[in-house]
């Protein structure tokens, strides 16, 4: 070898080992805070592809005081946890300019709900149109006139390709020295390489054209490589932000079913006899305020009906499609559609408590997190660009000993070609985007999820577990049977159950009571109340003890049930809940409750079936009631007269069983039971403690909902692996055909411009597949 080619090879070497050592080399450990956190999050702009916001979260990390920072490029969010006493967002947003993006913190979700995507769609446009106006001239001047220096052509074109650096291609080499001086890596490092390559080889030749002739070498210029490249890279970007606009499409229209006005009954006097109408902006309205909507007009904020009768569409917030009757007491929700008569409702909640603005805030959540599938590219990720800039000094060594003449040209068109073609932003893209399009899916359809890796998890699933009452039943129990005992009338056992039940707050309780009232009954004075969890009431009633309860509870005080429990059997046959009365120690008779079964249940439990699941009924009722209930809906399983606290040792049972678990609940007792499941799923209906434990929350309290987001899940798990599959094939096929291993065989050799197209694509392949999570049919057999 010549000492020429002993320099390239030392020179290559050195270059893989300092390129390990600045990207792997020691680094700043990550702090975590000693005082109380708080979480910001940001908007970003300026990100090219998921490596920079993979470079964002690292440089972050390092910084004292942040203790986790998540950012997701299909969303441009990012979300940051810490310790305000050691650093601030202002700080922050500091540390991620230097890396050349923007990070403007959120404060209002509406206002920044669409900004930062519309401004970033605006400014790559302009920037794309510019590149193009430059690019073409280049590459007319560069193939139909083929000129060499010193050619005023060329002259002409390093000018152009100078403005087409400066102004379209600044973001790109801003963006990849902010990682750098960060020792970070991107895929804007990578463009930054492979045109910078091309555009000093083709300056030096420019400049040194007589040099290169005396050393036998041609002095082709490759402007052109250079303007098309980050024209191609500016066109994917567009059309990527384009696709990945479509990706949130759920949340803007989310945000925009509430109106910016509402009309609001203000009192001209004092004594608010006169009331008129006042237009106020959504954000000036107050709890308590008297709201006035009219036919065709859509809810400003969350209320309870005072005045009026009509209909309102609430398909887009719970996914139920029939218009739903409100009546002077009935809540209405944001957001809302009101159909056919007039209504005034006092705001209960207003701003970001609304249902409309909480749903809002969960899917972007959802959408910012991470699913564990992703994990592997984030990895991959990370070692990505370091490795890609290994490989393609090694090309240039290889290119430049073995390669043809003039070996130096070659080999700078080959290294060009490996940095240019290696995409990492198509493997950081595969799992963001499906799940931004399917939270937002779920989100239209009454399905609300808390994060990416419950999407994940309601994919694996392989048995369901639904509570029966508020979940397969409506959970708005009514009297349906009273049987009285020798020397009681059904009067006297209603009105001792009514009395001893009048303190509870437990729907059957409620409904007893109810029953009483409507049969004008006379309640006695109760003292003594005392509720026996999963047992009854006992209550002291003119002076008598008097219990309400189970079998089991009357049992252990020693009451004895005489020929009651034929009759007690037979209402539990037909799916009743019978509990007895007894009092001063003597049965008095039965009161029966039924609560009936959702018309859905049953066809939601089909469809589970269908998909495979082992669907279970798990219920504090009786075993009698409780099987009656089972066969009605075609249950596999009934699991009965469990105990609220036994409700999450049964999930455990199955789960040490080998099945992946979900509970699907409404009531606190249920909440322990949806913490312990894999995937907890509540009831929008139920309490605000069941909906905090659960992974998924179902706003339409419709059971139907529960096969449908298992099957978007399916779906989207189905187009994330189809994604990573892409994304992993492209690199492990595009890298080497851009070093040349196809040369020595066929002569083949991928032209950088070719290189920077098929790099554009992949990501927008990777998006738009995603993107087929919108028409996938749910409620169907329909696959991804």
């Amino acid at each position: 070898m010549q000492l020429a080619e002993y320099l390239v090879v030392a020179a290559g070497a050195a270059t893989i080992v300092f390129i390990l050592w600045f990207f792997f080399g020691t680094r700043k450990p990550s702090v975590t805070a000693s005082g109380s956190t708080v979480q910001s999050q940001f908007a970003l702009s300026g990100i090219h592809c998921p490596s920079c916001v993979l470079a964002i979260e690292r440089v972050l990390r390092q910084t004292e005081g942040v203790v986790e920072a998540t950012g997701n490029f299909g969303s441009a969010r990012l979300t940051v946890i810490y310790d305000p006493a050691r650093v601030d967002a202002k700080r922050i947003a500091g540390r991620v300019a230097q890396l050349g993006y923007t990070a403007t913190e959120i404060v209002d979700e509406a206002i920044a709900a669409d900004a930062g995507g519309e401004l970033e769609y605006r400014d790559l446009t302009k920037r794309f149109i510019a590149s193009a106006v430059l690019t073409v001239p280049v590459v007319a001047f560069s193939m139909f006139f083929m000129r060499m220096p010193p050619s005023p052509l060329v002259y002409l074109e390093l000018l152009f390709t100078i403005l087409l650096l400066v102004y379209p291609g600044k973001r790109i080499f801003t963006s990849a020295w902010g990682a750098l001086r960060n020792r970070s890596a991107d895929m804007n490092v990578l463009i930054t390489f492979g045109t910078s390559a091309a555009f000093v080889y083709s300056l030096a030749v420019t400049m040194f054209h007589s040099a290169f002739r005396r050393s036998g070498i041609e002095p082709h210029v490759y402007y052109e490589t250079t303007c098309v490249i980050i024209s191609l890279v500016l066109l994917g970007k567009l059309l990527e932000a384009k696709a990945r606009r479509n990706t949130t499409d759920a949340i803007r229209k989310l945000i925009q079913l509430q109106p910016s006005i509402a009309r609001v009954l203000k009192a001209v006097t004092d004594d608010r006899s006169d009331l008129v109408e006042v237009e106020l902006p959504i954000e000036n309205l107050r709890v308590g305020d008297l709201v006035v909507v009219r036919p065709g007009e859509r809810i400003p904020v969350d209320g309870e009906v005072t005045d009026g009768v009509s209909t309102v569409d609430e398909s887009m917030v719970t996914g139920e499609s029939t218009p739903v009757e409100k009546q002077p007491g009935d809540g209405v929700i944001a957001g809302t559609l009101n159909k056919t008569g007039s209504l005034v409702f006092k705001a209960t909640r207003v701003g970001n408590d609304t249902t409309l603005a909480q749903i809002v805030a969960l899917v972007r959540d959802a959408q910012a997190s991470k699913a564990p599938i992703q994990r592997l590219a984030d990895v991959v990720a990370g070692y990505f660009v370091p490795v890609v800039l290994c490989v393609a000094v090694l090309t240039f060594v290889v290119w430049y000993l073995f390669g043809p003449q003039p070996s130096l040209r070659w080999a700078m068109v080959s290294f060009v070609s490996v940095v240019i073609i290696a995409c990492p932003c198509a493997l950081g893209l595969a799992t963001p985007a499906a799940v931004a399009v399917s939270t937002g899916r779920a989100a239209t359809n009454g399905i609300l999820v808390r994060n990416a890796e419950a999407i994940e998890t309601a994919g694996r699933l392989t048995a369901v577990v639904l509570d029966k009452t508020g979940t397969v039943t409506t959970g708005r129990p009514h009297l349906a049977d009273i049987v009285a005992a020798d020397g009681y009338d059904e009067q006297d056992v209603l009105s001792l159950a009514a009395a001893c039940e009048k303190y509870s707050e437990h729907p059957i309780a409620l409904a007893i009571v109810e029953a009483a009232h409507e049969r004008g009954l006379h309640l006695s004075e109760t003292r003594n109340f005392e509720a026996i969890p999963g047992g009854g009431v006992r209550a002291t009633v003119d002076g008598s003890n008097v219990l309400v309860g189970t079998e089991t509870l009357l049992t252990t005080e020693n009451v004895d049930l005489g020929n009651l429990r034929t009759a007690a059997e037979s209402l539990r046959a037909q799916g009743k809940t019978a509990f007895y009365v007894a009092k001063d120690g003597v049965v008095a008779g039965i009161v029966a409750v039924a609560d009936e079964v959702k018309p859905t249940s049953k066809e939601a439990v089909r469809r589970l079936k269908e998909q495979g699941l082992k669907v279970l009924l798990l219920t504090g009722d009786n075993a009698l009631t409780a099987q009656s209930v089972g066969r009605e809906i075609g249950v596999d399983s009934v699991i009965a007269e469990v105990q609220p606290a036994e409700k999450a040792v049964k999930v455990s049972d199955l789960q040490r069983q080998g099945e992946i678990v979900a509970m699907v609940g409404d009531g606190i007792n249920d909440a322990p039971a949806l913490v312990k499941a894999d995937l907890g799923i509540a009831m929008a209906a139920g309490t605000d403690v069941a909906m905090e434990s659960a992974d998924i929350t179902l706003v339409g309290n419709d059971l139907l909902a529960v096969p449908t987001a298992i099957e978007l899940s399916r779906a989207t798990i189905r187009i994330i692996k189809q994604n990573l599959l892409l994304a992993f094939a492209y690199n492990v096929i595009a890298i080497p055909i851009a070093a040349g291993v196809l040369y020595p065989a066929f002569g083949l050799l991928l032209n950088p411009m070719i290189a920077s197209a098929a790099m554009s694509a992949s990501s927008v392949s990777v998006v738009t597949n995603a993107l087929r999570l919108r028409l996938v049919r749910l409620n169907s057999a329909g696959r991804a």
